[in-house]
């Protein structure tokens, strides 16, 4: 047996299987995360409800790198950010994603990220534009919320909640991109295609050369293609068996 297998055997008994196997896939979102370029050094968030345990959820800890995280190293918080256990985490990280797990039950996953190309479009008033295919996944179906500065005051729970509504993305103006799932592989895959259609957008800007927006009636109809598919169904086994092939630390 190796030793990342009997580590992650010597670390199992400590949580139920369900717990375990979130805590597992949580992990894999932030390495995948750090992959991808969606990290910021420590900061920003994944989070994951605990199965069985509407009232709390899993959340990276302070300090660490997304290239750090396993799935034994994540902490347990309550929605107003009580760690159940030992650990600390980031302020801003249970006062965006609490206010959305108590607003949403139906929501598993939310991934926060200052994404390269999130960032920019976060900026543009007219956020973001249906030119690549990418964008039309999105099309009609993006909340805004406007900056308040750092996520640490309370007061602003019940906006970022009500802002989001139901919709499962949201660019966060002058901030970022914040996407939710019913699994951790829908909130990813989400976030990868929204970024993915942010940098394109910012690309296209940057030449300055004149711009052919996707006709109207093909936005629909795309987005229609695009509802037929359900973000991650495929994609995750895919990323998940990359990390296992370069770096199955995450499990431990």
């Amino acid at each position: 047996m190796s030793t990342n297998v009997r580590a992650i055997k010597a670390k199992q008994p400590q949580f139920g299987e369900a717990e375990w196997q979130m805590r597992v896939d949580l992990a894999a979102a932030y390495r995948l995360a750090d992959r991808f370029g969606f990290s910021d050094i420590i900061w920003n968030h994944i989070t994951a409800r605990v199965p069985g345990e509407m009232h709390h959820y899993l959340i990276n800890s302070l300090g660490l790198r997304y290239d750090e995280i396993t799935a034994s190293n994540l902490l347990k918080i309550d929605l107003d950010g009580n760690v159940i256990g030992e650990g600390v985490t980031n302020r801003t990280g249970f006062m965006i994603h609490g206010a959305i797990h108590a607003a949403r039950p139906d929501v598993v996953c939310i991934m926060h990220s200052h994404s390269q190309g999130g960032l920019g479009v976060s900026c543009l008033e007219e956020g973001l534009l249906p030119l690549i295919q990418d964008s039309l996944s999105f099309f009609e179906k993006i909340a805004y919320h406007d900056y308040e500065g750092l996520s640490v005051d309370p007061a602003e729970c019940p906006r970022l909640a009500q802002h989001l509504g139901d919709a499962k993305v949201m660019i966060m103006r002058n901030h970022g991109l914040l996407t939710v799932g019913r699994t951790i592989a829908e909130a990813f895959i989400l976030m990868y295609s929204l970024e993915r259609a942010c940098r394109a957008q910012m690309q296209v800007l940057a030449t300055g050369r004149p711009i052919r927006l996707i006709p109207a009636h093909i936005r629909t109809v795309a987005a229609a293609q695009y509802a037929e598919f359900a973000p991650g169904e495929y994609e995750w086994p895919a990323l998940l068996r990359l990390l296992d092939k370069t770096d199955p630390s995450y499990k431990t």
